[in-house]
């Protein structure tokens, strides 16, 4: 019994191991992301170890954060400006309805409402487009028209995920005794419980026969032609 408890291999220390993981994430997440422009990167790069944790595959934590964070730079980089852009104009227009005073109080609910539902699209946008990018390769256009795509087709999984993340930052926030572990855990927290969702979901468009070990990228195509048939 006592050899089996101290077995590395034991679930429960597999469970422990990898919340310390997640605890070496946040602290790279946090100092990768300093410069804000960064965040992109840093945010793939959880992401890229994350869903590894979730798959049960054993690597070293550290050096996989910053391989994905290197080979993903520039791109996720990009997808992060573009996001930080849009996300401003969204966050601008709705804060500028929001408080002027206009003769017709229905072109003002009108225009609220469309910058709301721009704002959520931007919310479900931001939700898929970096785990994409740590899973597939492809450019930047395409990554960005993908996260949208799925994000829509998977809406239940999308709404799933985003109440879970504010689940857990609520409880965080309102909960004093859990406040140290929003500190020791982080976004990477998040992203660890969004990674059970997202693993299920990418394994739909990977083609059985086009498996290969996850540290090599696949291109994100249509889905298996079995698939596209029932359709």
């Amino acid at each position: 019994m006592l050899s089996s408890l101290f077995n590395y291999d034991n679930p429960v220390w597999r469970f422990i191991g990898k919340f310390f993981d997640v605890m070496i994430l946040n602290l790279l997440w946090v100092v990768c992301s300093i410069p804000i422009v960064t965040m992109g990167a840093s945010t793939t790069a959880v992401y890229y170890v994350t869903m590894k944790l979730v798959r049960d595959e054993d690597g070293p934590t550290i050096r996989s954060f910053f391989k994905s964070f290197k080979e993903n730079f520039k791109q996720a980089t990009i997808i992060w400006l573009i996001l930080m852009v849009i996300g401003a104009i969204i966050g601008f227009d709705l804060y500028f309805f929001m408080r002027v005073q206009t003769e017709s109080s229905t072109v003002r609910t009108v225009m609220m409402a469309i910058f709301l539902a721009f704002g959520i699209i931007w919310i479900c946008v931001t939700l898929f487009v970096f785990p994409l990018q740590a899973k597939f390769y492809n450019p930047v256009k395409r990554t960005l028209f993908n996260a949208f795509f799925m994000s829509i087709r998977h809406f239940f999984h999308s709404v799933g995920m985003l109440a879970i993340d504010v689940l857990l930052v609520a409880a965080g926030l309102l909960v004093p005794m859990l406040a140290a572990l929003v500190f020791l855990f982080g976004f990477p927290l998040l992203a660890y419980a969004n990674s059970f969702f997202f693993v299920g979901i990418f394994d739909k468009y990977i083609p059985k026969k086009e498996e290969r070990d996850d540290d090599e990228f696949h291109p994100l195509e249509d889905e298996p032609e079995e698939q596209n048939t029932e359709e």
